[in-house]
């Protein structure tokens, strides 16, 4: 499966946990892995493993958009918006391997397929912040 699929998977999973306990993610995170077609071993072990990472570093993401960001607040965003962020934030952080501008223009890119009107233009002006 191709890194931008897998970056979709990731962020749909991601977004769960806005809406469950962590142990009913880590459940979704197995059922979801198991029922959705074209998952290979290999995917599915680079979900499991940035999934946990990215969780477990959550309230470090956070704390960097709220840092970037004026009068705006995590808590105060779009659940999808800042779920796509947090995705981006992750690699850019701590991903040597993904260029920052891969990470933001797939930012974008779901923005626009999963964001409202203004989302992909937010979390470009967001993610801009946090690189510069």
């Amino acid at each position: 499966m191709n890194r931008r699929k897998v970056r979709e998977h990731i962020f749909k999973l991601l977004f769960r946990v806005e809406f469950n306990e962590l142990e009913e993610v880590r459940y979704q995170i197995e059922k979801y892995l198991n029922e959705v077609d074209g998952f290979d071993t290999e995917s599915i072990n680079y979900v499991n493993e940035h999934l946990t990472i990215l969780i477990g570093k959550l309230d470090e993401i956070d704390s960097i958009i709220d840092n970037a960001v004026e009068n705006w607040k995590v808590s105060r965003m779009s659940k999808v918006d800042v779920t796509i962020i947090r995705l981006a934030v992750y690699e850019l952080k701590y991903l040597e391997n993904v260029p920052t501008n891969v990470a933001i223009n797939e930012a974008v890119e779901l923005a626009k397929k999963y964001g409202g009107e203004n989302s992909p233009s937010f979390v470009n002006g967001i993610l801009g912040k946090i690189v510069n």
